[in-house]
């Protein structure tokens, strides 16, 4: 099968990129986006194109409503949309439930480790509504204007690769 192996190296260079410079690249989720529709047309005809696009329309809508909070970045729903074009909806699905817990943990340990366990449980209640308008970064203290930032690709790469190993949760 010729997914994998595109999907492994855009899922590998948005990982670098994303961690190296906070970007996850247009020149590899767009591609990566028109080979999935593309192969699953030619594969599979009008219900590969169907299986693609509607993977793609899952993976776009599991992370538009955090973007447009401004809690997330284009690249982060490119990226999701290119793995449900390549992978399917019911791949996204699944992998969004590992992504979701992978952001959660690293979103709790860098808030622990940043501001301890006071601030962290004292903040608990201000955590979704200080992510509008944020561009991802959690606001800890109003104050202070302290800010935890993380690239959201990360967990996306690493959700992604545990449900292609561990399957759905």
């Amino acid at each position: 099968m010729f997914i994998y192996p595109i999907l492994f190296i855009a899922l590998f260079i948005s990982f670098i990129t994303d961690i190296k410079e906070r970007k996850i690249l247009n020149i590899i989720t767009l591609p990566t986006i028109l080979y999935g529709v593309i192969y699953h047309s030619i594969a599979n005809g009008w219900s590969g194109f169907l299986f693609s696009g509607f993977g793609f329309v899952v993976g776009f809508g599991l992370l538009l409503i955090p973007f447009i909070l401004g809690g997330m970045g284009a690249g982060d729903v490119k990226l999701m949309s290119a793995i449900g074009s390549l992978m399917g909806a019911m791949f996204i699905m699944k992998a969004f439930v590992y992504i979701s817990i992978i952001g959660g943990v690293i979103s709790l340990f860098l808030i622990i480790r940043n501001r301890g366990y006071l601030d962290t449980v004292k903040n608990v209640g201000i955590m979704v509504p200080s992510l509008k308008d944020s561009q991802g970064n959690i606001t800890l203290n109003e104050k202070s204007k302290d800010k935890i930032v993380f690239p959201y690709g990360v967990p996306i790469v690493l959700g992604t690769v545990l449900t292609i190993i561990w399957g759905g949760v």
